[in-house]
């Protein structure tokens, strides 16, 4: 990581990264390593308020988070990449998990309650809900094609940006980068 880099991530994780200009090229420039693959959109996106199920079988929907910065990550229990980043969005929901931000993650598709059980019992995951979207029809709808696919989305519920891939949620750019969307709000 270059000096000047190193330089404005550690500044912005320090500071809370004052994101009264906390616009796109200052949260673009915030992204190092495995980040890189997030694209901001130059403007915000509408996004579906389809009928996900919860671990308890109770309908949720995207609108629950209203309010909130959402990192929204769509996953499968079969998918390797989706498994290697789960304990990252873990690790970042209890660092910044609260009123003003929440990771929602999301089973696309044929994905059993017991499987998503045995598989955050065996990562040890424990502050992810355990949405499901089983006939993939927000997945649908956001136009998401493989997996994992993690979107952003602003209190008003709107995707701002978008990475396809897995990605270490919890590294000093991607808190940077939460730090600096939350601090806008």
């Amino acid at each position: 990581m270059s000096f000047v880099r190193s330089l404005v991530l550690y500044t912005a994780l320090a500071l809370g990264a004052n994101a009264a200009a906390a616009d796109t090229a200052t949260l673009e420039a915030l992204r190092d390593g495995g980040m890189k693959k997030l694209n901001f959109h130059a403007e915000p996106k509408p996004v579906p308020d389809i009928v996900l199920v919860d671990d308890k079988g109770q309908d949720r929907g995207l609108s629950d988070h209203r309010g909130q910065w959402v990192i929204l990550n769509f996953w499968a229990t079969w998918c390797p990449p989706c498994r290697h980043e789960m304990p990252s969005l873990d690790r970042l929901q209890a660092r910044f998990g609260g009123p003003d931000f929440a990771v929602v993650t999301v089973a696309t598709g044929r994905n059993s309650p017991q499987g998503i059980d045995r598989l955050f019992a065996e990562l040890e995951i424990e502050t992810l809900p355990k949405w499901r979207d089983p006939d993939s029809g927000l997945a649908r709808q956001m136009g998401v094609m493989g997996l994992p696919v993690t979107v952003i989305l602003n209190p008003e519920g709107q995707e701002i940006a978008r990475m396809q891939g897995d990605a270490e949620w919890d590294s000093d750019s991607a808190r940077a980068i939460v730090a600096a969307l939350m601090n806008g709000k």
